[in-house]
């Protein structure tokens, strides 16, 4: 029974000291709001000013826009502060020990940030004032923060950001108001699948102005992050790279495909779209270039001259051999020296020069040996005959022949009529049709000799732009990639 009595008595107390409760902190909030104004200054002393602690929570980094050279992030704002005239004895108000007031209730700082680019430049959300019985207050707001914030693209896409968020009070002066620093935390932090958070340290500082000789005082935290390359070097690095050795593909090509230019022409405009994305991207400013749009320039230019070389590579395989002979210059500096140094041979070595002989009437008599070379024939009754030629370019006119040396008609096949004098017209005639024919033979052969040394020094240029092109291309590859200051490290934190 007395058990039962315990536990009734125990109940109603716990009832009473409920209800009390509930009594205590309507009737402290009547007290403390009776007199209380929340434009006043809460300090005890109106010539010393009233600290404020600041810091932040940034939580994510939703968006950094290069071309308007904004950043949007998330962030929960903290300021501490006290407030003398929200004070109260624990003991007079028994189980109160903390209240909560609107933020419109109470005197809070007017600290804003002062590089936003939101439309309504208060893109918090005003939540309730947390104050314990010693007058402590505690106001946490958060909000989607828009700030500008300067991007330095030269270095893109191997790039470093720092964006400066600078907070301070609007109305309030250094002597009124004591702004102090606290470290930002990050410990809630969302990672962004764009950009590495490598660090938010902050800076408080004090402004003179001209005006005033209060000092002004503010806190900034810079947000330093790397952007992450993986997206962009699959994107564009590695097409870029692929397209601007594709390009020396143009000079394997043989001249006679016909297919040179268009590949060289093809290749230029797929940079050019490449091109054209990078612009969409960055900002419209002629402070800096940036990196990948030197490597895509460096590339385009490449690509360009190349197509121009094959414009000369062209020009010298299909080169005209009544157009000129080959200059000198070209013929020791191409086929010379250029020619020693890529290790190229002319194709068939040395001309082949054929021998020129004469067609002329052999004397042959029964009975000797023929005074003709060997392969011409000599009748079998001995008597003299018209023997052709060994090949049309070495045909020269036969030698005079006596006046009183006979030929019989049978022994020249093709002809008739009497017996033809040596000063015949009609084998004269043969003659002159004969040697015009080896003039043209050897016409062709001279001018199958200069078409063939103008393809080969165009195999020449062709093959020395191969080499130079592709040493230039490495070379502008390795030199402009890995002059971003963090490239190692943006490699083998990306990629590996």
């Amino acid at each position: 029974m007395w058990r039962s009595v315990c536990l009734w008595t125990a109940g109603i107390s716990l009832l009473l000291q409920a209800s009390h409760q509930g009594v205590y902190q309507r009737t402290l909030l009547k007290e403390l709001m009776k007199d209380y104004s929340a434009l006043e200054r809460p300090v005890a002393n109106d010539t010393q000013p009233l600290t404020v602690y600041f810091t932040l929570s940034l939580m994510q980094i939703m968006d950094v826009d290069e071309k308007n050279q904004v950043i949007t992030t998330n962030i929960w704002l903290q300021m501490y502060w006290y407030d003398c005239y929200l004070r109260w004895n624990q003991s007079d108000y028994p189980g109160v020990k903390n209240l909560r007031f609107r933020a419109d209730q109470v005197w809070t700082p007017d600290i804003l940030l002062y590089n936003s680019a939101n439309e309504d430049f208060d893109s918090t959300f005003h939540t309730n004032v947390l104050v314990n019985s010693s007058g402590y207050c505690q106001w946490l707001p958060p909000g989607i923060f828009l700030s500008s914030c300067k991007i330095d693209v030269r270095w893109f896409p191997f790039d470093i950001q720092t964006c400066a968020l600078k907070f301070g009070s609007w109305s309030y002066d250094g002597w009124l108001l004591d702004l102090q620093l606290m470290d930002a935390d990050i410990s809630g932090y969302l990672p962004n699948g764009e950009w590495d958070l490598v660090g938010v340290p902050g800076s408080r500082n004090e402004i003179f102005y001209n005006c005033c000789k209060e000092p002004y005082p503010d806190v900034t935290f810079h947000i330093t992050m790397r952007r992450r390359t993986l997206y962009y070097a699959l994107n564009l690095l590695i097409p870029c790279v692929l397209l601007s050795t594709m390009s020396l593909l143009v000079f394997l090509l043989p001249a006679d495909s016909g297919e040179k230019i268009s590949l060289g022409i093809t290749v230029l405009l797929s940079l050019t779209v490449f091109m054209l994305l990078v612009a969409e991207i960055m900002p419209a400013t002629s402070d800096s270039i940036p990196l990948i749009g030197q490597y895509f320039a460096s590339t385009m230019i490449i690509v360009g001259l190349s197509v121009v070389a094959t414009v000369f590579v062209l020009q010298y395989h299909h080169h005209d051999p009544s157009g000129g002979k080959m200059p000198r210059w070209v013929r020791v500096l191409v086929l010379k020296w250029c020619a020693w140094f890529l290790r190229l041979k002319k194709p068939g070595g040395e001309p082949e020069v054929r021998p020129q002989c004469a067609p002329s009437l052999l004397s042959c008599s029964s009975g000797s040996e023929p005074a003709s070379p060997p392969g011409h024939a000599c009748p079998a009754n001995g008597n003299p005959l018209y023997v052709g030629f060994h090949g049309l370019e070495g045909l020269h006119p036969p030698p005079a022949v006596k006046p009183d040396v006979f030929y019989p008609r049978a022994e020249y096949p093709g002809m008739s009529g009497p017996a033809s004098e040596p000063g015949d017209p009609q084998l004269q005639q043969i003659l002159e049709e004969v040697q015009y024919i080896a003039d043209r033979s050897r016409e062709q052969d001279a001018g199958e000799l200069a078409c063939n040394e103008w393809k080969f020094a165009a195999t020449v240029i062709d093959r020395l732009c191969l080499v130079a092109f592709a040493v230039f291309n490495i070379i502008c590859t390795i030199s402009i990639l890995m002059s971003a200051p963090n490239f190692v490290e943006a490699i083998s934190k990306d990629f590996i």
